[in-house]
């Protein structure tokens, strides 16, 4: 593996977990959303990593051959949370209450995006590490000539 490979391993685990970032804030931003422009509660959403691959199955082979271990992480989508369920609240006074005086709210968790938020903080920094420590092998094998 060379050392712009590895780099490049750690410079696409860092834009990936931005991102995740971004959608957890997203999140948490509209933890009490209970109507959003069509007129629905907000939906936690997520982020679904997978590795990123190299085009054509020659490519494939040949990163086989050379021990080559991967290309990095890239963001495949991301999902609505349809999982968890929505928080029904009884308050007939609110404009967005059913027939039956229930708030619909979204199905975000506080204590669940704060510590997907920290994973993700972690994450970065782990990638962050990786990326300057092969920097500095790279430094340190072009000072061997001197």
């Amino acid at each position: 593996m060379s050392v712009f490979s590895s780099l490049n391993i750690s410079a696409t685990g860092m834009t990936a977990q931005r991102l995740r970032t971004d959608v957890i804030s997203q999140n948490i931003a509209n933890v009490n959303s209970t109507r959003t422009s069509d007129g629905t509660p907000y939906v936690r959403k997520t982020v679904v990593f997978q590795e990123k691959t190299s085009a054509g199955f020659s490519t494939a082979l040949n990163n086989a051959l050379s021990n080559n271990v991967g290309s990095g992480v890239k963001v495949s989508m991301i999902a609505n949370d349809t999982s968890t369920e929505m928080k029904k609240v009884y308050d007939p006074s609110n404009p967005d209450a059913d027939e039956e005086g229930y708030v619909t709210y979204p199905n975000v968790d506080t204590v669940t995006e704060m510590t997907n938020m920290i994973d993700a903080s972690r994450s970065y920094e782990a990638n962050v590490t990786a990326f300057n420590a092969t920097k500095s092998m790279a430094l340190k094998g072009l000072e061997v000539g001197k």
